[in-house]
């Protein structure tokens, strides 16, 4: 007698590719449109299904991981980043938390390096300008920005993502220096090109651009606070393609409205889509809606990471992206 299928819940739409796969595999329940599903609706689903495939936009905490039913055993993330689970209360549990690693490193990287430029050169400005009509004809000293070259770009987080910020800038003529929660391996250092700072606010505040690389933890929570936003030079860049609340968002802005700052490059939110609007007012900034891995490949390899993660587990196996307490 076979066994039952495993029942396979996804709470949005994902590409087409990765959503024919999930059905000729399992027995899976499709988002028949792309809203997020309401926290009534996941605590719903989790009574019944077996697998459930979140995103980062279903906060899965312990008051919600308490309504899940009995069978409930495997939470397969579709992305990187868990911090909107409660990975400590799922294990205790029985409920076992994969995710994404690796997939997105480089479409990440890339944007970093998009934001820095686009900062640095003045893109929006000057997109602003063309989109209202109002660009006059070219003038010496019309939109003048900087070179990145020679610049000192100072990494926080030194991970996959980091450090492949890392090797572009460098191809970029840009001096790498990081901070880290370990230090790199001295091969790897060399490899790099990279300048480790034991302390940060020594880091930031020689800086000339800093880049945000760092999952957010409770130790992360505002790491660039407001005092030591203020360590940073006047004519620095910050930019984050990480996670928003290793900022703090308003001190920032305060900043950026007081020429404190040269200019920022946001692809992520201390509070989601609720951005202060006072941000959205300025030209030194460049804001964009958490776009960082948007690419079709990085999407696809995630669901593919996704699907080997369940198959994993329904064969018996421990999945391969299983995520533990102790790695986060």
């Amino acid at each position: 007698m076979s066994k039952q299928p495993l029942s396979v819940v996804v709470t949005r739409r994902l590409p087409e590719v990765v959503e024919r796969r999930l059905s000729e595999l399992f027995n899976v329940t499709l988002r028949e449109d792309d809203t997020p599903m309401t926290r009534a609706e996941l605590g719903e689903t989790m009574k019944t299904a077996d697998i459930l495939v979140p995103t980062v936009t279903d906060e899965i905490d312990a008051a919600l991981l308490g309504q899940a039913g009995g069978q409930l055993k495997l939470i397969a993330n579709y992305g990187a980043g868990v911090d909107h689970i409660d990975v400590t209360t799922a294990r205790q549990r029985g409920i076992l938390v994969s995710n994404t690693p690796g997939v997105l490193t480089d479409d990440t990287a890339d944007m970093t390096m998009a934001l820095i430029l686009a900062v640095t050169r003045r893109m929006s400005e000057g997109m602003a300008q063309m989109q209202s009509g109002d660009w006059k004809g070219w003038a010496p000293t019309a939109l003048l920005g900087g070179r990145v070259s020679g610049r000192r770009l100072g990494i926080l987080g030194m991970g996959r993502i980091g450090q492949a910020v890392a090797r572009r800038a460098a191809a970029f003529g840009m001096q790498v220096h990081y901070h880290n929660r370990r230090r790199l391996r001295p091969e790897v250092e060399e490899e790099l090109g990279a300048t480790y700072w034991e302390s940060l606010d020594q880091m930031v505040a020689r800086m000339d651009v800093l880049s945000i690389n760092c999952p957010h933890t409770p130790s992360t929570f505002h790491l660039m606070s407001a005092r030591r936003l203020k360590l940073m030079k006047p004519d620095a860049v910050i930019v984050n393609t990480s996670r928003g609340e290793v900022i703090d968002e308003n001190a920032l802005t305060r900043m950026l409205r007081a020429g404190e700052l040269q200019g920022a490059g946001l692809d992520v939110y201390e509070r989601g889509t609720d951005i202060n609007p006072r941000l959205r007012e300025l030209n030194n900034v460049v804001l964009l809606p958490h776009m960082g891995s948007a690419t079709l490949e990085g999407r696809i390899e995630m669901g593919e990471k996704v699907i080997i993660n369940i198959k994993t587990f329904e064969d018996g196996h421990r999945p391969p992206d299983q995520v533990v307490p102790s790695m986060l």
